[in-house]
């Protein structure tokens, strides 16, 4: 049986007061499933949590704007999104996960409701990664639309994307900073690839989903140096996400208030009204 949508457990509002205009580029909603049905191919089964969830969760964080991306648990049916994006148009965007055989009309579809990128996993053991030659045509076609492409990576499998990335007609966002792994350190080949691609001008990387790249758990300070050393790199191409509400977490997040409370010791204020509110707001066309 499925849960129900309960408010968030988190107690407190954040230490550090988020900027006017902070973008929460990286979270979710689950349901309601009577709503919005989950997937039968999906690969777990969540507990739900709907859009008001979400929307008390970011009042209390001091977020404003919010890229809602579809959960590979409601697989290619992207209506939830729609449906929350519909409640703020002016606040709200989504990434989709579409079919390779989707028409143009669907696809515009998407986009009047809000939707501004696609999101594909190359990570074997989590997705079946999509056939090159129906990737670049899916590219081609969001390019259309002046979307870009959401990457579910790791970053010691960039390099092996190389000549797929480098064809891109479109920006590509790399997830959850490559799905780095705190303990390696700052010198892990990985990390100092990132770095590497963090430098072209059509890769942006997301600072999201830190409870899974901390070696150490709450309140997640061993993320903090890796960010800064990406805001070094490409402080103009750099978003943040909450990943609310964690989906398969290694750490349990008891309270998001703690993810936002990592941020100050990340940059200075300039970096993050950048990170949070600057680069959001031109990559997702928020106005004002």
């Amino acid at each position: 049986m499925h849960q129900p949508a309960t408010p968030s457990p988190a107690l407190r509002q954040p230490d550090f007061t988020l900027p006017r205009g902070t973008c929460d580029t990286h979270c979710h909603i689950l349901g309601p499933v009577n709503r919005f049905p989950y997937a039968d191919s999906r690969p777990y089964t969540p507990a739900e949590s709907d859009k008001t969830v979400l929307s008390a969760l970011h009042e209390r964080l001091g977020v404003d704007r919010t890229v809602i991306v579809q959960a590979t648990v409601h697989g290619t049916d992207n209506r939830v999104v729609l449906d929350a994006i519909a409640d703020r148009p002016h606040a709200r965007r989504g990434v989709a996960l579409i079919d390779a055989d989707i028409s143009d009309a669907n696809l515009q579809v998407l986009h009047d409701g809000g939707i501004r990128a696609v999101r594909f996993g190359f990570i074997r053991h989590l997705w079946t990664p999509p056939e090159p030659a129906t990737f670049h045509r899916l590219m081609e076609r969001i390019a259309l639309f002046g979307w870009h492409v959401l990457l579910h990576v790791d970053a010691t499998g960039l390099d092996e994307l190389q000549p797929m990335l480098d064809a891109l007609p479109v920006p590509f966002v790399i997830d959850h900073m490559g799905r780095i792994d705190a303990a390696g350190g700052l010198e892990q080949p990985g990390f100092a690839r990132l770095l590497e691609w963090a430098k072209r001008d059509h890769c942006w990387i997301k600072v999201s989903a830190i409870d899974r790249l901390s070696a150490t758990g709450t309140p997640f300070a061993d993320v903090a140096p890796f960010v800064r050393a990406l805001i070094d790199a490409s402080p103009d191409r750099l978003l943040w996400g909450t990943d609310f509400p964690h989906p398969n977490p290694r750490h349990p997040v008891a309270d998001d208030a703690d993810v936002v409370d990592v941020l100050p010791l990340c940059g200075d204020a300039g970096a993050m009204q950048k990170l949070l509110v600057d680069n959001p707001a031109r990559l997702y066309g928020f106005i004002g």
